[in-house]
């Protein structure tokens, strides 16, 4: 219920960059406001009890170790149960809030009110590339083509050793396990693409999986609607096209050994492998 009401933007979906720069926003601000509320009123009452060296008023009742104030002790031990009843309202609100928010990161296009994933894309991981294979069978490697205006589902897994796919401007990552799915989900909504440009977003893997690891990169590119069909439509031509069995068609930066690329790529910045 939370969840649907927080939901904004490709089909009721928003983005997960969006939402963790919300919540990245909303926690500094109230936070650094809340900080220099305490700090300054901590500055102003240590400066205005110091010790001017006169003797303490009979009035005066000073705190009991292990007691904590009923409230019958006039007005500073209501400010004290005030100042609590305050932080409280002020922590609950924030983590109902965050967890809204965090529902819909969690349930994605699977949330209630919100339409399917617009496309579902398994990616593999190995020794040292990704591997994106579409609905229609057509495979590509170290890029991933999307159109704009949509919803993208991925399912993640490894054919070697553990890695862990991510998109840092798409605030996503999902860990690559063999013998094992996770899944995550991105948007491309508000692109705004001419036909014919494309808008990329880097591949990284962020789990230490050997030698070639630092040159384990990607790129999703982003495409006009239109272009993005034409594309999909050409490479499953091919595909149906294809005599040499190999049962699925790659894009021009088809790279079947990811150690080989790696070792190039190392060599081509003056790394011996």
């Amino acid at each position: 219920m939370i969840a649907s009401v927080l939901l904004q933007g490709t089909d009721g979906l928003r983005a997960q960059a969006e939402i963790f720069n919300e919540i990245f926003s909303v926690f500094l601000g109230l936070g650094t406001l809340i900080g220099v509320i305490v700090v300054s009123y901590m500055l102003w009452n240590a400066y205005k009890y110091r010790d001017d060296g006169s003797e303490p008023k009979e009035s005066f009742d000073p705190p009991v170790l292990g007691e904590l104030p009923t409230g019958k002790g006039g007005p500073k031990a209501k400010k004290l149960f005030l100042s609590f009843g305050l932080s409280a309202i002020v922590v609950i609100s924030l983590v109902v809030y965050a967890y809204g928010l965090l529902l819909v990161v969690e349930q994605g296009p699977d949330a209630p009110g919100v339409e399917s994933a617009d496309m579902e894309v398994d990616v593999v991981g190995y020794q040292f590339g990704w591997e994106f294979q579409y609905p229609n069978g057509v495979t590509t490697q170290n890029t991933l083509y999307v159109p704009e205006d949509s919803a993208i589902e991925l399912r993640v897994t490894s054919r070697d050793v553990w890695h862990t796919f991510g998109v840092t401007d798409l605030r996503i990552k999902s860990d690559a396990i063999p013998g094992d799915y996770s899944e995550t989900w991105f948007t491309t909504d508000g692109e705004d693409l001419a036909s014919g440009e494309e808008r990329t977003h880097q591949i990284e893997c962020f789990e230490l999986c050997g030698s070639g690891h630092s040159y384990m990169t990607g790129e999703i590119v982003v495409m006009d609607d239109q272009d993005f069909n034409t594309w999909y439509d050409e490479q499953a031509a091919a595909l149906e096209n294809e005599s040499d069995g190999s049962g699925a068609a790659t894009n021009e930066t088809d790279s079947g050994n990811g150690m080989e690329n790696a070792t190039n790529a190392m060599t081509a910045q003056g790394v011996e492998a």
